[in-house]
Order: structure tokens, then C-alpha cells, then sequence
């Protein structure tokens, strides 16, 4: 690493593969190289996102992630060891670990190493995040042991720290820390949704999997009288199921998938509304990045995020079938396809609210920009 001029960090992930998680660290690194030595620590060679000029990378690993449980066990003490050691030789000053996994990684390092302060971050609501009885057992037992172990901890939901809070028993200091956005350099004008349409022109993007719940989306355009052009976006083990509904349905027409694309601020841009119909999230990228275009928003009123975005996290309460015009969008309940048919209705019928809301959305995307969110980063890990 380089000389230590300034302080050095590290970053640990799994991957920095394409996931929400790994984009954070992937913006974050643009503005920590400014002030510390970084080095960015993979578990594993998988790298979609940039990495700035100047960040050293460490790959602890070059055994492949699917490998027989047994195995899996082994290559965890060898992350622990080879990790530790990293730490220990570069004269590490602070830690940060992003996911469940690399902060019990961090948190066994803390145990060992008390010079070194560590800071962990939770990307997923907890409690959903738990996939099976051994996942459930490992944290129910190994979160109040490793995670209170390190120095502090940061989400991106307050309703995320409150889940640890309660629900795991984690107890050192908790801040939430938005994810970051770089603003794109082109927008939608939002005078140009105020225009009547015959077909609402709509969107939305996330891996096709059961926890983003894109069936929802089809339910809720065949249950409308209006006219459609919906593209869901994304790649995933739904994508055949969600065909053969489309299919059923009849709504070939208005309803389509479009696949894995790179360019999705220009499907954006072509659009009219956003949709966000998830179970569950830990923070909406997806969301945040649509209303960053300009887009006018519906999301499921689900944990985390949504009511964060798109009411300033002001409780509210939506009837069965009904949604509900927040301050920065409109949201349903979980699951409410006839509810979410009526908000696509009421931007389909209101162009004026579409420029309102497009606005609205310009608005609050800038409080989550890059400068800001780090600023506030840079504050809590120093603090």
C-alpha cells in the first residue's frame, strides 16, 4: 500500500459483483481514495463495477462460490486468517465490511486485533434475509457475538437497524447512511409527461425472482381498463413463469420482458412512471435511481426503503385495494395488484400529476448524490 501519509482502509466484500451492495462500495470508492490509502478485499475474483485508479485490490480467494459445504468451511478460516493477516501486514486502520458474511469475517478480525476499529454495514432487512433453518440459526448466534464485537455499524434503513436492534441482539452504535446516487447527466423534462396519452408508457427493473414479485405488476395491468406499455427489465429464474402469465393473460400487447440491459437510464428516459412492486428490500436502487431520471414513482409500501424515499418515513396507512399520494410518490400495500392498478391508473389519467411527481422526484434525488452521502459517511467512520 501506499505510504502512510493518510490513514489506510479497508474494504471487505464478498464479490463486487453487480449487486446493490457492491455499487455502494463502488461509489464510495471514488471519494475515499481521496483521503485514505483503500484497499478493496474480495473474497472472490468477481468484478462488474469500476474500481477507481489507485485502490488496492486483494483477492483472498480463487476457489469458485458453489463449492461443497465442507469446503465452503474450510475456505472460511482461510477468509479469516488470510484477511487477518492482510490487516495485521498493511497496518489497517479501519475495517469496513459490507453483508452478513464479511462483517462476521470482521467482527472475528475486531476480536483479535483490538488496534483496528471496525465498522460493519447491513445492506438487507434481517429477518427476510434469512433464507434457511441454518442461515436462521447462524444468525440468531453468530450476529449478537461477532456483530457487537466491532466498533459501530451503518445501514441503510432505519427500519434495518431496528431489526438488529430487536430481533438480534445487536447493540453497539447504529447510524443509517442512505445509498449513494450519481445524478445522471441526462433527465426527463418534466413537462413533457403532462401530455395525453392513450397508453402509459411504464417500467420497472429487477432480477425476475419471487422477492421482486413482477407478477404483481402483470395481475395489476390486466385488472385495469386502461391501455399499457409496460417493460419489466431484468434477468432471473422467473423469466418463464412471468412469460407464460403474460401469455395467459393475453396481454402480450401491453406487457413485455426485456431482458438483462446495460442501458437502462435510456429505457428510463422513455418512459412515463416507474413501478417498484418488491416483497421485501433493503434499500431500492432501482426506485432511487428512476426518480434520479425524473420519473414520477409507485412502490410497494414494503420493508425497507419505499416509505423512506417516498414519504419521508411518515407512517401511513393504505386500505386494501387503495394507495396512498406521499410526498415524493404513491405506494400500495405488499401484493395489492388492484391497488397498484388504481395508482398506474391515476398517473395514467393525471399527466399534470406525472409532472408534478417527475418533478418531485428530480427533487429528492439530489439529497442522496454522491458528495452528500459521503460526506456523511467520511463524519460517521472518523466519528
Amino acid at each position: 500500500m501506499a505510504p502512510k501519509t493518510k490513514k489506510n482502509i479497508a474494504i471487505l466484500s464478498i464479490t463486487l459483483g453487480s449487486g446493490g451492495a457492491e455499487k455502494v462500495i463502488s461509489l464510495l470508492l471514488k471519494e475515499l481514495k481521496k483521503d485514505y490509502n483503500v484497499a478493496l478485499v474480495l473474497f472472490h475474483n468477481s468484478i462488474h463495477f469500476p474500481i477507481p485508479d489507485g485502490v488496492t485490490v486483494k483477492i483472498l480467494s480463487n476457489n469458485p462460490p458453489d463449492r461443497a459445504f465442507y469446503l465452503k468451511f474450510v475456505d472460511t478460516l482461510r477468509y479469516i486468517f488470510r484477511y487477518y493477516r492482510f490487516v495485521k501486514h498493511n497496518k489497517i486502520d479501519i475495517s469496513i465490511s459490507f453483508l452478513a458474511f464479511p462483517n462476521l469475517i470482521n467482527g472475528i478480525v475486531s476480536t483479535f486485533n483490538k488496534k483496528v476499529k471496525t465498522i460493519i454495514s447491513e445492506r438487507g432487512f434481517p429477518s427476510d434475509n434469512v433464507t434457511s433453518k441454518l442461515s436462521f440459526y447462524i444468525s440468531k448466534v453468530f450476529y449478537p457475538i461477532f456483530y457487537n464485537k466491532c466498533t459501530k455499524l451503518f445501514s441503510n434503513s432505519v427500519y434495518i437497524n431496528n431489526d438488529l436492534r430487536d430481533n438480534f441482539g445487536v447493540k453497539i452504535p447504529m447510524e443509517v447512511i442512505y445509498n449513494p446516487i450519481e445524478l445522471p447527466e441526462r433527465t426527463i423534462v418534466p413537462k413533457s409527461l403532462n401530455t395525453t396519452t392513450e397508453k402509459l408508457r411504464a417500467i420497472t427493473a429487477g432480477t425476475l425472482n419471487k422477492r421482486k414479485n413482477q407478477i404483481m405488476i402483470i395481475r395489476a395491468v390486466k385488472a385495469s381498463r386502461l391501455d399499457y406499455d409496460f417493460t419489466i427489465l431484468g434477468g432471473g429464474n422467473l423469466e418463464d413463469y412471468l412469460t407464460e402469465e403474460i401469455s395467459k393473460a393475453k396481454l402480450e400487447a401491453s406487457v413485455s420482458l426485456g431482458g438483462r440491459v446495460k442501458n437502462v437510464n435510456d429505457y428510463l428516459l422513455s418512459s412515463q412512471c416507474f413501478v417498484l412492486c418488491s416483497f421485501t428490500e433493503g434499500f431500492p436502487n432501482a426506485l432511487l435511481e428512476a426518480m434520479a431520471i425524473g420519473l414520477p414513482c409507485i412502490s410497494s409500501n414494503c420493508l425497507s426503503g419505499p416509505l423512506e424515499l417516498l414519504n419521508e418515513n411518515d407512517e401511513i396507512t393504505i386500505s386494501d385495494g387503495e394507495f396512498y399520494i406521499g410526498k415524493y410518490g404513491l405506494l400500495v400495500n405488499n401484493d395489492d395488484h388492484i391497488g397498484l392498478s388504481k395508482a398506474m391508473d391515476y398517473f395514467h389519467k393525471n399527466p399534470d400529476e406525472r409532472e408534478k411527481y417527475s418533478k418531485l422526484s428530480l427533487e429528492r434525488a439530489k439529497q442522496y448524490n454522491l458528495e452528500n452521502i459521503y460526506a456523511k459517511f467520511k463524519h460517521f467512520i472518523e466519528s
